[in-house]
């Protein structure tokens, strides 16, 4: 069953926690302004400003942090600071059944790819992937686009994605709606072989990738391929593939590489959207039906939130 959380209503609170890598404290503390300027208060998770190695605090820190944040009757949505590295390592231990009993907005993107799968498959929540605080928000020369995405969660409207926001480009023609799911490639892949492995069948897959170059795309896709993910897709959204580019004189480009499994599976597709590592960065709901249309290049993505 899919569960939409709670909107957010000003003077609620929103819990920031770190689950990945170690954020950017000067970039976090920038960010918060933005939340207080939607009227938001801030809770910070008690270890987000522990660093071990490349993580933000060990597993056991980073897990706390999380769970303490859906447990806390006070907080109506989880931010993540940043991604990087470590949200898969702490999949096993979260507590699933606690999501399920205090269901609430989570957010992020990159590497918080594996949450929102997890999260999703384990509990049904509809979670959000979109830019977050410390790697996105509290840049200086953040987008004024990518923070007005987050008004999606004060007011249950769908959001409609057409060549109005950017170009998008039609790689196979056909009209079909589906669940939305996907996220970091990178993640998605990563998630084969492990109790969270990703449920494709029937859905709209998104993917978005960064600096990885054409032949890493292709081991990725072809995974993906092997294992039937890519032939049960209803579609196919491609996001902002940012510098994934060759270091090598003999390559495909990815357009080729794209082009190649795209047309192998033969399942409506585009590609252009503003979502992933981009600015401006477009923010949707993962777990909500989608439609898209690629005669109109339009894609409708059905509110996240009740």
């Amino acid at each position: 069953m899919i569960v939409k959380p709670k909107r957010l209503q000003k003077g609620d609170t929103v819990g920031v926690i770190a689950p990945a890598s170690p954020p950017n404290q000067e970039s976090l503390k920038r960010s918060l302004f933005f939340l207080e300027e939607l009227g938001l208060k801030v809770k910070l998770g008690c270890h987000i400003k522990k660093e071990y190695g490349y993580l933000a605090g060990k597993d056991s820190d980073r897990l706390e942090d999380l769970h303490e944040m859906f447990e806390d009757k006070e907080v109506k949505a989880i931010i993540c600071a940043g991604g990087g590295y470590g949200t898969a390592r702490i999949a096993s231990l979260i507590d699933y059944d606690l999501i399920r009993k205090n269901p609430k907005i989570f957010w992020g993107y990159s590497d918080i790819t594996f949450l929102h799968t997890a999260i999703f498959q384990q509990t049904g929540l509809v979670t959000f992937h979109g830019p977050m605080l410390a790697s996105d928000i509290g840049k200086e020369d953040v987008d004024p686009l990518s923070k007005q995405f987050f008004k999606q969660l004060f007011d249950p409207t769908s959001i409609d994605y057409n060549e109005q926001i950017s170009p998008l480009e039609t790689m196979i023609e056909g009209n079909v709606s589906g669940t939305l799911i996907g996220g970091n490639l990178s993640l998605i892949t990563s998630t084969l072989g492990t109790p969270f492995e990703i449920d494709t069948n029937g859905k709209l897959l998104l993917m978005e990738e960064i600096n990885e170059e054409p032949r890493s795309m292709d081991r990725m896709l072809n995974q993906l391929y092997m294992a039937g993910k890519l032939q049960g897709v209803a579609g196919i959204l491609v996001g902002s593939m940012n510098h994934c580019v060759p270091n090598r004189k003999q390559t495909l480009t990815l357009d080729e590489v794209l082009d190649y499994y795209i047309k192998l599976v033969k399942k409506p597709a585009l590609k252009g959207f503003k979502i992933g590592h981009c600015s401006p960065q477009v923010s949707v709901p993962l777990g909500v039906t989608a439609t898209m249309n690629t005669y109109e290049k339009q894609v409708i993505f059905e509110s996240g939130i009740q």
